[in-house]
C-alpha cells in the first residue's frame, strides 16, 4: 500500500492520518539520513511491522514523501 507522508521538523508529537495521507513531526534533523530513519521507525511502530517492510519510494530528500508498505 502506498502512503503520502508530509514531515515537519520540530517535535515528535504531531501524528495525523487521513486515508492514505500521513502528517507528522520528527525531532531528527534532515542530515545524514537521520530523519528518514526516524520516519521509518515511527511508521513501522504505527503499522506494527519491521522497518524493512517500509520503503521510501519517492522524496528521499524532500519533506513530502511517498512510502510503501509490504505485507
Amino acid at each position: 500500500m502506498k502512503y503520502f507522508v508530509s514531515i515537519s521538523f520540530n517535535t515528535s508529537e504531531l501524528f495525523q492520518i487521513n486515508g492514505n495521507e500521513i502528517k507528522f513531526s520528527i525531532k531528527s534533523k534532515p542530515e545524514h539520513g537521520k530523519a528518514n530513519q526516524e520516519i521509518l521507525k515511527l511508521l513501522s511502530n504505527y503499522f506494527q511491522v519491521s522497518s524493512d517492510k517500509i520503503k521510501i519510494i519517492k522524496g528521499i530528500k524532500l519533506r513530502k514523501k511517498i512510502v510503501q508498505t509490504k505485507n
